[in-house]
């Protein structure tokens, strides 16, 4: 039987690694993308998985390295059928104290790198007539979040590149959807000072943050040859906390 393979950048991450996981149930041969800051992890990380998985260390962010990454990934593993752009993140601050390099990072982390990916992959995707790409932004980047002047403009890109690539691909039978989660439960969240973290909770009306396996449950979905009109779409994953 061939082999499909799916990449998740970011895969290595909270939210990445279930991604990876439902991905992998769904019969995908998985290739994860982590930076080159978890050299020191990743050997454990894809010994810890549970589910076979294959991991690669790349600056995304850096057009010609991740040509080169993506690239040794096909010649390795085979033509790439599914990407899914979940790296990402954050250096919160008020706009009147940001710094350049906090907005250009993120940036570049979270906008650029879906376009450095998205890039390599495409024409491979066309020639094939199918493909399946899925960007992960954020509910941050529906409605805004105070000292996210940088992530909150990065992800709202996210899903105009989405709109836009999709119109581009959709008669290819490619696919291109967002999907934007609501606060997660994560170590990234449990660092938050606990009367913060209350304040957040309280404006969720399901009243708890989200599993990162219901993230992946809907990328998962999305990924799937029974899903190919769903086209340019916008999924929300939020617990109802935007609705809009």
């Amino acid at each position: 039987m061939e082999q499909r393979i799916a990449i998740v950048t970011g895969g290595t991450g909270t939210i990445g690694t279930e991604i990876c996981r439902a991905l992998a149930a769904d019969g995908w041969t998985v290739a994860a993308i982590g930076h080159p800051s978890e050299a020191d992890r990743i050997e454990q990380w894809v010994q810890q998985a549970g589910f076979p998985v294959k991991a690669w260390l790349a600056e995304l962010a850096d057009f010609a390295a991740a040509g080169d990454t993506l690239a040794a990934i096909a010649a390795e593993m085979g033509p790439v059928e599914a990407l899914v752009n979940a790296a990402g993140i954050t250096r919160d601050a008020p706009l009147k104290r940001m710094d350049v390099a906090a907005w250009q990072a993120v940036m570049d982390a979270n906008l650029n790198s879906v376009f450095n990916s998205c890039r390599q992959v495409i024409p491979g995707m066309i020639a094939a007539e199918n493909g399946r790409i899925v960007n992960i932004s954020s509910v941050n980047g529906q409605k805004g979040q105070f000292g996210q002047t940088n992530y909150s403009a990065a992800k709202a890109g996210m899903h105009g590149f989405t709109m836009a690539l999709a119109q581009e691909v959709a008669r290819h039978n490619i696919t291109v959807n967002t999907v934007s989660p609501g606060y997660i439960d994560s170590p990234m969240i449990r660092a938050v000072p606990e009367p913060v973290r209350e304040r957040i909770l309280a404006g969720i009306p399901a009243g708890r943050f989200g599993r990162p396996e219901e993230i992946a449950e809907v990328v998962a979905f999305l990924c799937r040859p029974t899903t190919a009109y769903i086209n340019g779409a916008n999924i929300p994953v939020n617990g109802a906390q935007f609705t809009h």
